[in-house]
């Protein structure tokens, strides 16, 4: 059986701030400018973001209510009612609460009853396992119609007042590495939400998936991305949990996000080398690719790709990329989602026409491909 996108939706808190008003609304350090940002912002090449945050640095939406609008919006557009869903696949980096599961919050906020429910936890390619999930569970016949939805809020580790908690404790002279600073100037908010099928829609186009493949490698590489331990070694706690109080654990840097860029190489090379082993084996074909739909976190990493693809013999020209990196930002795990919302809506797909979809995770390395075929319905 094939299962088909058949509508999406998307949602981005407030309005688009740029980079000039970024350290606005996260706030100034110890009322300090960054060091770090200008040469940041510039490598990774973003004009606007979203912050469900204000530049008071209060939370204005919550994580939850920003999945349940792009998933109301998806199913709007789709014409269904909640109880037309069977199964609801949600996934975040992390939820508004430690538990329950985000996708309860989720479905209850969505109204929808009775559904078979999945909760995916990760960094960036852990919306790609809650759409495998759904698509599974669409391919068997347990399930007619489905909805998938990848939300981040990412802003309320980036406030101010987390850098000044950890700063006060290992002293100001110090100051934030680079580590913990980095993804201050990467991540950014929002949500998307894809609707799934046993068949597409009647005269309209839908996508295809034709399938889905992922790769971790995280049995040979240590943590790159993280929150939850101050990166202090291993003389430190070994997680957030260890310590004798939170507030001790937040004092210690503990609570940071981190990215150590040092691995951070890595996350091309590892990607290409799964594209390449996919052509390999004759899943792939790179001349019958007519999109490409790529969520690199960086632009710099996008000239690496090119770099690495060209050299390879297996570049995918760049007229057939698609990416709203530089206007919607780094979404994290939804980036993906509200990537495919934004050319499923454009219609620049026509049918026939193959996309084909990569989502890298550098948490501990994790490389998804999807391949999808536009289609008619008839």
């Amino acid at each position: 059986m094939s299962v088909y996108i058949t509508q999406t939706g998307s949602y981005l808190p407030g309005d688009p701030v740029d980079n000039e008003r970024i350290e606005t609304v996260l706030g100034f350090v110890h009322d300090k400018p960054s060091k770090l940002k200008r040469r940041i912002l510039k490598s990774n090449g973003i004009q606007t973001r979203h912050y469900a945050i204000d530049a008071a640095q209060e939370t204005q939406v919550q994580n939850e209510e920003m999945a349940v609008a792009a998933g109301q919006l998806a199913l709007e557009r789709s014409g269904l009612e909640p109880q037309d869903i069977g199964l609801l696949s949600v996934a975040t980096s992390q939820g508004d609460y430690v538990l329950p599961g985000f996708g309860s919050q989720v479905q209850a906020g969505l109204e929808i009853p009775r559904v078979e429910l999945v909760t995916t936890h990760g960094i960036c390619s852990c919306a790609m396992m809650a759409l495998k999930a759904a698509v599974n569970g669409v391919k068997v016949g347990d399930q007619q119609q489905a909805l998938v939805v990848s939300s981040e809020l990412s802003s309320r580790l980036l406030k101010k007042q987390r850098y000044e908690a950890a700063i006060g404790s290992i002293g100001a002279q110090r100051g934030l590495d680079f580590n913990a600073e980095f993804l201050r100037w990467m991540l950014s908010d929002g949500a998307g939400a894809i609707v799934l099928s046993d068949r597409p829609r009647a005269n309209q186009l839908s996508f295809r998936v034709d399938w889905i493949r992922s790769f971790s490698h995280a049995d040979s590489f240590p943590v790159c991305m993280s929150v939850g331990h101050s990166g202090k070694g291993e003389d430190a706690p070994k997680s957030w949990q260890d310590y004798s109080t939170y507030g001790e654990a937040e004092a210690d840097g503990a609570l940071l996000i981190r990215q150590d860029v040092r691995l951070l190489e890595n996350i091309v090379k590892l990607g290409v080398d799964g594209f390449l082993g996919l052509i390999e084996e004759g899943t792939v074909v790179v001349d019958e690719i007519d999109h490409f739909l790529c969520h690199y976190s960086s632009h710099y990493f996008r000239g690496k790709i090119v770099e690495m693809l060209t050299k390879a013999g297996a570049m995918v020209p760049e007229e057939r990329w698609f990416t709203n990196l530089y206007d919607k930002g780094n979404t994290g795990c939804a980036a993906m989602f509200i990537m495919i919302d934004e050319f499923f809506q454009s219609g620049r797909a026509k049918p026939g026409e193959t996309i084909f979809c990569h989502v890298p995770e550098s948490g501990r390395f994790n490389t998804v491909y999807m391949q999808l075929t536009c289609v008619e319905g008839t």
